[in-house]
């Protein structure tokens, strides 16, 4: 980490170890919502965990409670839904900050159940911000998302300027955006929306029909399954190591009032494209896997709802909250990459 980097997080760490908060994460068995949760817990902060295994998972959990050793019993689990109104209430009650990353994500799952993913991002996400706002929490960071910018063309993508959505999940990532913008304009409540660009790093769940891109492919790797390139391979995306993210909400929640009530990028601001990808994981898999060296994708039609180029503008969240990514594509793939080979090792899979 450059020093020129490591300053606003500095500052903003250096605060909460001396006056520790307490923080509600929903989500918090998920892929982010656990790194979130080491890092709160290892700034020696309480937190807060709602959620219901839908897509988080158990050992997630376990597994953060024990890297955080002592740290760990400051650590309270609700398990619940974030559609029950009640369980946010519970979640909610003397929390001082709230890091909202639960929600329903893939746009191919969004197509294939729309009413389900409706029912949770957007029902779900208004049920958070209004027990947030019942409990009076200082603020709400909401996780928002890149598919709000739909068919812009626009490189890179600038937050005042978003198209049409090509998915569901990209309409219940902008309402949540709306509603969180109302209930600060109307009932006070500080809000701050983070618009995530292709998040991966380690715990982000590698199985499963909506698996994201790094970690299923990291699977199918080891385990000697095909990868498939949806297109000519020559899709690009602006691909964001999870602790770039942790830093990002870090920073949102602890930021002055006037920085509230925004949206902002959160990413590494440049573009991957899928057969980048492919071979930097390759190269990295193969210190590993020698014989994966000579491993090639395999390639499939353009899929219904993606866009076909990512890329962010970040001038904003550096300028307001001082955020620098710490983490290129490559470094985070390495880190990313060392925790799939260990874990999938212990699972059996070689």
């Amino acid at each position: 980490m450059s020093p020129e980097g490591s300053t606003a997080i500095a500052r903003a760490e250096a605060g909460l170890r001396r006056a520790p908060r307490t923080w509600l994460v929903t989500g918090v068995a998920g892929f982010i919502g656990s790194n979130l949760l080491q890092r709160l817990l290892e700034l020696g902060q309480t937190v807060v965990g709602l959620d219901n295994f839908a897509t988080g998972k158990r050992e997630n959990l376990d597994e953060v409670l024990a890297a955080c050793g002592d740290h760990a019993h400051r650590f309270r689990f609700i398990e619940g839904d974030i559609r029950d109104l009640q369980s946010c209430r519970d979640a909610c009650a003397g929390a001082d900050y709230v890091l909202h990353q639960a929600a329903l994500g893939s746009v191919p799952r969004s197509i294939d159940d729309p009413l389900l993913v409706n029912a949770v991002n957007v029902v779900g996400g208004l049920n958070v911000l209004q027990a947030a706002r019942e409990a009076g929490v200082r603020r709400l960071v909401f996780a928002a998302s890149s598919a709000v910018y739909g068919d812009h063309p626009g490189l890179p993508k600038v937050e005042d300027a978003v198209g049409r959505p090509l998915s569901p999940y990209a309409v219940t990532k902008y309402v949540n955006e709306l509603y969180a913008g109302v209930f600060q304009r109307v009932y006070g409540l500080e809000t701050i929306g983070l618009r995530y660009f292709n998040v991966f790093g380690r715990r982000q769940d590698p199985d499963g029909a909506y698996a994201a891109v790094i970690p299923r492919w990291v699977g199918n790797l080891l385990a000697g399954r095909p990868c498939v390139i949806n297109g000519d391979g020559e899709t690009s995306r602006d691909f964001c190591f999870v602790d770039n993210v942790v830093q990002a909400n870090l920073l949102a929640a602890t930021a002055p009032s006037q920085t509230a009530g925004v949206v902002y990028n959160v990413a590494q601001a440049e573009r991957t494209t899928l057969n980048q990808l492919f071979g930097l994981l390759r190269a990295e898999l193969s210190a590993y896997r020698p014989d994966l060296a000579g491993a090639r994708p395999e390639y499939a039609p353009f899929r219904v709802g993606d866009v076909r180029h990512s890329e962010a503008d970040i001038s904003r969240i550096r300028e307001a909250l001082g955020y620098r990514p710490t983490h290129r594509v490559s470094d985070g793939l390495r880190a990313a990459t060392a925790w799939y080979a260990e874990h999938m090792a212990e699972a059996g899979v070689s």
